[in-house]
């Protein structure tokens, strides 16, 4: 991803500062995802959708939420990002089990078939304790150094009493802990399954951070048997 290859003049507005981004880069990055999620299933593999800054002008989101939305779809393997001239963004080649996620992104949690939603979720609730039993045998210092940073954002969501900025920076941690498995197909189902998560409230903040705290001591100290129960589905607030 070049950072001249499609924007004016070669370089990118600046991205809003830190603090402002984070309470709004989720929800908006989704619905900008699902926009040109969209656009890919009305593609053939391989066509062009767009420069990145045509993409992000269509969906109306500044450079640090685009950032996030990228990183969105290319996690879903929705999208290859090409640079140079005529680079942009092109509908990805899809192999059957991305398919198979990407199909589940499509189910709509709030609709009156919530029974299907469920399933999904309960599938994403399995493989939590696959990724954390890799996440013991692979996560390395840096790791779980930035591990302990996402930490350090859902702590300040919990002291702000922000469920939207928890819910982003939730999806941040999960989607670093599932990088550190070394197994694709694993982390790729996954991936496909996190947007799934549940909002949370207010009251439930607390629970949910500390429940992050003590799986990633766990991580750190290579406590397989409490690492793995904190793993389990039902040890947890937000399933």
């Amino acid at each position: 991803m070049g950072a001249a290859d499609d924007t004016r003049g070669g370089i990118e507005p600046p991205a809003l500062r830190r603090g402002d981004w984070e309470r709004t880069t989720a929800s908006r990055a989704e619905v900008a995802a699902e926009r040109i999620a969209a656009m890919v299933t009305d593609a053939e593999p391989g066509a062009r959708l767009g420069t990145k800054e045509e993409l992000r002008a269509t969906c109306g989101v500044s450079v640090g939420t685009f950032n996030e939305t990228l990183r969105l779809l290319q996690s879903r393997g929705l999208v290859t990002v090409r640079p140079g001239p005529g680079g942009g963004l092109f509908a990805a080649e899809q192999s059957p089990m991305r398919r198979l996620g990407n199909s589940v992104l499509a189910l709509d949690t709030h609709q009156a078939d919530g029974a299907r939603a469920e399933e999904a979720r309960r599938i994403r609730d399995a493989l939590g304790p696959l990724l954390v039993e890799d996440a013991l045998w692979h996560a390395s210092p840096a790791d779980v150094s930035a591990l302990r940073e996402g930490l350090a954002d859902l702590a300040k969501a919990v002291q702000e009493s922000d469920p939207a900025a928890f819910a982003a920076a939730d999806h941040r941690l999960r989607t670093r802990l599932a990088a550190i498995s070394p197994n694709m197909l694993l982390r790729s189902l996954y991936a496909t399954l996190l947007p799934l998560a549940e909002p949370d409230s207010v009251e439930q903040l607390r629970d949910r951070y500390d429940h992050h705290a003590a799986l990633i001591d766990a991580i750190e100290n290579r406590d397989r048997t409490k690492a793995l129960e904190l793993a389990r589905p039902d040890s947890r607030t937000d399933s």
